[in-house]
């Protein structure tokens, strides 16, 4: 099949290909090449082995990693994906793959500290994306308003709010065609990122005989998740500051090597496993990854005080990559709401706008149903 990469004065690459699958392995192909230190450090994060590369002062960080069960997770929702989204993503990775090493020669980074990328498996761009958002939404605020209730007492809990109730909000606008100089619609969205270098984004062109798309990809993720323009639609996001994740305190007991989480109406055996993270000192730290029926466990254990969490990913398997691949194919701001049905986490605020006028906002992702304490600290796994 012919495929053709041209790089614009700008230096944003331009990708075209016969079919979506090859344009998929020719966009991982190109992020390999372009971002190589960027998506290979991003997959380490992922899995939990950045101190093997980087050393002991990112230990802490692969010890969350594995006891937050990313890659596990990232692997159960490839699983779960259909046939023909396997595929897609299967595309992009043996792209990634195949240009990696290439890649690895042009970024510094690696020759500096003598690290050579690793294979990437099927399920690494969810992994990659799980990663990249588990910070960016708010169990680090129900600790912290833990703390403070702790501290200072529940009265004053509103005194320190990250984000103020009355004024949190992301800017997203949309208008319609009859209050622009063309007489079509125009959207703009703040997608709430913090400044990396590189970005967390990079500009791209995807063309194939199904569609034409300009837009943001994240390295690492095939397509064009949040922002994008398909000649005649485009879509946007912004962060919908919602609250999707769960923090619950746990009291555990361990009998031999079992561990006991206890519940509302007794004990329940926790899954446990062990995990070996090997360290650019030459040691190995063993870690126990301890999950119990509402999440993995990211802090603390048997006889001390210890927290699970539960997101909509890892209790449903799904990372709504589903929707991306739809995304691409979307003619009408009508299709790209459509493509988010499927959307899960980061729960986002979706603004479409088409040729024909038509302006839509959608609300994405899952949000569990719970009380209101629930969305503001962490509370007690043995209350029913």
């Amino acid at each position: 099949m012919a495929t053709s990469v041209y790089r614009d004065p700008y230096g944003i690459p331009h990708l075209r290909a016969d079919s979506v699958d090859e344009l998929a392995t020719l966009q991982g192909s190109n992020a390999a090449w372009d971002r190589a230190w960027q998506i290979e450090l991003a997959r380490l994060r992922a899995v939990g082995e950045v101190s093997g590369a980087l050393g002991p002062d990112w230990l802490d960080w692969d010890v969350f990693a594995r006891r937050a069960r990313l890659a596990d997770t990232a692997e159960r929702c490839f699983a779960r994906l259909d046939e023909r989204t396997q595929r897609w993503i299967g595309a992009y990775v043996a792209g990634v793959n195949a240009r990696l090493e290439d890649g690895a020669r042009r970024a510094p980074e690696f020759a500096a500290i003598g690290l050579r990328p690793g294979h990437w498996p099927p399920w690494a761009p969810i992994a990659v994306f799980l990663a990249q958002h588990l910070l960016f939404a708010n169990f680090p605020d129900k600790l912290w308003q833990a703390h403070v209730r702790d501290t200072l007492g529940s009265e004053v809990m509103t005194w320190f709010l990250t984000d103020n109730p009355h004024a949190a909000g992301s800017n997203a606008y949309g208008l319609l065609g009859r209050l622009t100089a063309t007489g079509l619609p125009l959207i703009a969205g703040d997608p709430h990122r913090y400044l990396d270098l590189p970005g967390v984004y990079q500009q791209v062109r995807l063309a194939c005989p199904d569609f034409d798309v300009v837009g943001l990809a994240f390295p690492g993720v095939p397509g064009v998740p949040h922002f994008g323009h398909a000649g005649s639609v485009a879509w946007a996001i912004t962060n919908a500051m919602a609250d999707y994740q769960d923090l619950f305190r746990e009291e555990l007991r361990r009998d031999r090597d079992d561990v006991w989480a206890r519940e509302a109406n007794g004990w329940s055996r926790c899954e446990v496993r062990i995990e070996q993270i090997p360290v650019r000192d030459d040691t190995v730290v063993r870690v126990k990854a301890i999950e119990t029926r509402r999440g993995p466990v990211i802090i603390g254990g048997p006889g001390e005080p210890a927290y699970s969490l539960s997101t909509p990913t890892r209790v449903e398997a799904d990372a709504g990559f589903r929707t991306l691949l739809p995304l691409l194919h979307a003619r009408t701001a009508a299709d790209v709401t459509a493509a988010f049905e499927h959307w899960v986490e980061p729960v986002n605020a979706v603004i479409a706008a088409d040729e024909g006028g038509n302006v839509l906002r959608r609300l994405a992702g899952k949000v569990p149903i719970r009380p209101i304490e629930n969305m503001q600290v962490p509370v007690p796994a043995w209350e029913p």
